[in-house]
């Protein structure tokens, strides 16, 4: 699949392997980060449940990072980097935004909260990833899954 607006690059550095897609803002790019996350999958072959952990999770921030993080603002981008270490990968998603306080979020499976349409994104990456890490006032989620 070609990717058209988007920058792809790829390094290897003391063993640890780092490829980084760059896309911009818009809902219809969410197909790339599914085709970068299937060739990773067959990259460094990995297997069916962290599989689809990581394209549930990763996709769902890459999403925020569109969304809230950008609003749409097609001006703007949404990196996505991945780096392989010792049994574990790691995607790194950044975006241009304002950030946002990742300290207070409201609890999805609260009673008042169960009818409402969006707010789970973050919960179901907590709970899809090993380690969920934000950084850079919010614009930054790190979200990593042991492959061993």
């Amino acid at each position: 699949m070609t990717i058209l607006n988007a920058l792809k690059h790829e390094t290897e550095l003391a063993g640890m392997k780092n490829i980084r897609i760059e896309i911009p803002s818009l809902s219809e790019n969410i197909r790339m980060i599914e085709s970068f996350i299937d060739n990773a999958k067959e990259k460094y072959q990995l297997n069916d449940d962290i599989y689809g952990n990581i394209m549930i999770a990763v996709t769902e921030a890459v999403n925020n990072a569109i969304k809230h993080g950008n609003r749409s603002d097609s001006g703007k981008n949404v990196s996505l980097a991945l780096s392989l270490d010792e049994g574990r990968i790691k995607f790194r998603v950044e975006d241009e935004g304002t950030g946002f306080d990742y300290h207070n979020l409201p609890d999805p499976t609260a009673p008042e909260n169960l009818e409402k349409p969006g707010g789970r994104g973050i919960f179901l990456m907590k709970h899809l990833a090993d380690e969920v890490d934000f950084s850079d006032q919010g614009k930054v989620v790190e979200l990593s899954f042991y492959i061993n």
